[in-house]
């Protein structure tokens, strides 16, 4: 058995609530970016919000991306860690359920949370606590079915705390070790303020293709213009994808810049956005896409995201649909 991508990040409830900026404002919330946070607060705002109507989905930055290439007909396996509450009891039932290898699960603990707020303009503000997902530990990392991968993608977030950052560079030597090549993800630019130098080590050594938005290229680099600093990490990466939010995305590889065009759309809301284009870049590369192929299905299938609420696909997408996409 050989799968396109094993994914290693943090296992989170999401629960996505529409709302007002007044309900931000009203409960000290920073609108617009991700804020970690403690048991006892998660627990204020979760009561704060018993009179909304709350979708719930098993999530994850990199969970997301690892359900999105299964929805398109790719082999996957995830790693992440759960607890044995209800939520961690969904949250596994959910990735077996859609054929996803999971593990690994712990007893007694309680599953991490995200609280993703979303407002009338479609921008999403993030409230998350760990959970048990924090101490996700290089023991966790399960060498047999890793070997199998042609990608290991690894999750930014994790460079977030100590053990779950030994995880992800256990993973990234595991990778190295089987030939397997990697994936990294930069997931929110507030990382790059505590782990920079690391991502940038990462970047010029076993890195394999970087994902990142056009404010974490900046942050990255110093370079206020986009494409100069995707030139900028493509002098030591072999492949970078840098998104730019509505004007689409370009595609490093090989020295050539690649234009992937961004697909018009009402948006509703731009939750997981970022993790499906991973998804569909992941899969394409994988699965005998050109990368201009696999950038042009990766738009396609992040504003299918942008267009609903929540961060995964309303349905799979068939081989049908995605030789449509790419006609």
């Amino acid at each position: 058995m050989t799968i396109n991508v094993y994914g290693v990040g943090n296992a989170i409830m999401d629960l996505q609530v529409q709302c007002d900026d007044a309900f931000l404002s009203a409960n000290n919330i920073e609108k617009g970016i991700m804020t970690l946070t403690e048991t006892a607060d998660q627990q204020k705002i979760l009561a704060a919000l018993t009179k909304h109507d709350i979708n719930y989905c098993s999530g994850g930055s990199a969970a997301n991306t690892i359900v999105g290439i299964a929805d398109m007909g790719g082999t996957v396996s995830y790693c992440g860690k759960t607890g044995s509450d209800n939520f961690g009891l969904q949250y596994a039932s959910e990735l077996r359920e859609l054929g996803i290898h999971f593990g690994a699960q712990a007893s007694n603990e309680a599953t991490g949370t995200c609280v993703v707020l979303i407002t009338p303009d479609a921008q999403r503000t993030m409230l998350t606590n760990l959970g048990v997902s924090a101490t996700l530990a290089p023991a966790d990392i399960d060498e047999a079915m890793l070997k199998q991968a042609e990608y290991v993608y690894i999750e930014g977030y994790l460079f977030a705390g100590e053990s779950t950052k030994q995880a992800a560079l256990h993973a990234i030597d595991l990778a190295k070790k089987h030939n397997v090549k990697v994936a990294l993800t930069i997931s929110d630019p507030f990382l790059i303020n505590f782990c920079r130098d690391e991502f940038l080590a990462l970047i010029k050594g076993p890195v394999d293709l970087l994902f990142c938005n056009e404010d974490e290229a900046s942050a990255l680099t110093g370079e206020a213009d986009p494409i100069d600093a995707a030139h900028v990490i493509h002098k030591d990466c072999a492949n970078v994808a840098l998104t730019l939010g509505k004007n689409g995305s370009i595609i490093m590889h090989q020295g050539e810049v690649i234009a992937i065009e961004g697909i018009t759309i009402k948006a509703v809301d731009s939750t997981g956005a970022g993790d499906m284009y991973a998804a569909g870049v992941l899969y394409g590369i994988t699965n005998g896409l050109t990368w201009k192929q696999a950038g042009h299905l990766a738009s396609h299938a992040a504003a299918k995201i942008v267009s609903q609420l929540g961060a995964r696909l309303p349905a799979p997408l068939s081989q049908e649909e995605i030789k449509s996409l790419l006609a």
